[in-house]
């Protein structure tokens, strides 16, 4: 008969996680922001090019190459941060499959140990949430702040003051410039690095500063102000005038103060070029290094790094799994980006 720690492991667990997120929509981060691996927890990136070709240099024939210099980019170092916590297998559920276990009721085996996996799923979805949280906030501030269970980690991405504007007149108001605003945004990005914005991102009340903005209006409407501007109508002009598309992301998660928190937070608005603008990056995990083939722990990596650490507990007799993750988002796009406050600064 198969005991609590045959049905209870890393592999298994893995299994029933990558299931699991199949049926989920991935993570707006996850397509900005994909995820890559590497060794060890430094990370290095290249930053501030400015996105406009170099011609070739003209040569002779038979003599060496000219090498060029990486003008114009910064190699930034820094060390990626550990996050790791775990759970139990509850007293009463140990007994539940005890119990079950005896009757050899696979239905019933099978029931208790998907509660099981369930619970410790929330380790993993913390995980995914984790990364999720450091990527919207490097996007939406330009930094990364984490400061939990007697750690702090900071960093800063670089973003240009002056990519960082506050509008002159607040988005709530009606009478604001918002089409203007973006379009005098998308200017600068595009004399300074060749590369235009043509995508933004923007919490569910942004959206609807849009949706009531009187010029707006009148651009969908004309005179009949009788009606409501609808999501598609916007979509749209914005399309139309602008060429941009906006992406209204209104998934939350629950902070480290236990607080519900948006990833895209109220009256920030970000301009964005298309395709992907860094990568999620994986360190090594002690687990993945040390303890992949001893005999003391089990380990299984999903979600590209992310180490399960099931591990035997003789007193209690238990089950302890453990998540763990080394991972830090880069940003090398971080100069061709607009991260703007939409509160006036009056």
């Amino acid at each position: 008969m198969p005991t609590i720690f045959d049905l209870v492991s890393s592999r298994e667990i893995a299994t029933y996680w990558e299931t699991l997120r199949q049926n989920q929509p991935p993570f707006l981060g996850e397509m900005l922001f994909p995820d890559n691996k590497q060794l060890g927890m430094e990370l290095k990136w290249l930053k501030g090019a400015s996105g406009n070709p170099i011609v070739l240099k003209p040569s002779a024939f038979d003599v060496s190459a000219v090498l060029r210099p990486r003008i114009g980019f910064e190699t930034v170092r820094t060390s990626m941060p550990f996050f790791k916590e775990s759970m139990l297998i509850d007293e009463t559920a140990r007994q539940e499959l005890n119990k079950v276990m005896a009757t050899g009721n696979q239905n019933y085996i099978d029931l208790i140990v998907n509660k099981v996996f369930d619970d410790t799923a929330t380790l993993l979805l913390g995980a995914a949430s984790r990364r999720e949280q450091m990527r919207m906030q490097a996007l939406t501030t330009g930094m990364i702040s984490i400061s939990a269970n007697g750690q702090d980690y900071d960093y800063d991405y670089g973003v240009p003051g002056e990519h960082k504007p506050t509008v002159s007149v607040s988005w709530s108001e009606v009478t604001a410039d918002i089409m203007g605003d973006i379009q005098t945004w998308q200017d600068m990005i595009e004399d300074e690095t060749g590369i235009r914005p043509t995508k933004a991102i923007c919490s569910r009340k942004t959206w609807n500063y849009f949706l009531k903005n009187t010029s707006i209006r009148n651009a969908i409407l004309g005179n009949d102000t009788a009606v409501s501007v609808s999501d598609s109508q916007l979509v749209r002009l914005l399309q139309e005038r602008l060429g941009i598309q906006v992406a209204v992301y209104t998934k939350k998660f629950v902070d480290d103060n236990k607080k519900l928190t948006p990833y895209v937070p109220d009256d920030v608005l970000v301009l964005v070029p298309d395709g992907i603008l860094g990568n999620t990056w994986f360190g090594t995990t002690p687990e993945e290094s040390d303890l992949m083939s001893a005999s003391i722990a089990n380990v299984s990596i999903t979600d590209t790094g992310v180490a399960i650490t099931t591990m035997q507990r003789a007193d209690p007799v238990n089950v302890e799994t453990k998540v763990t993750m080394l991972c830090l988002p880069d940003f090398p796009t971080a100069n061709q980006v607009i991260i703007a406050d939409l509160t006036s600064e009056d």
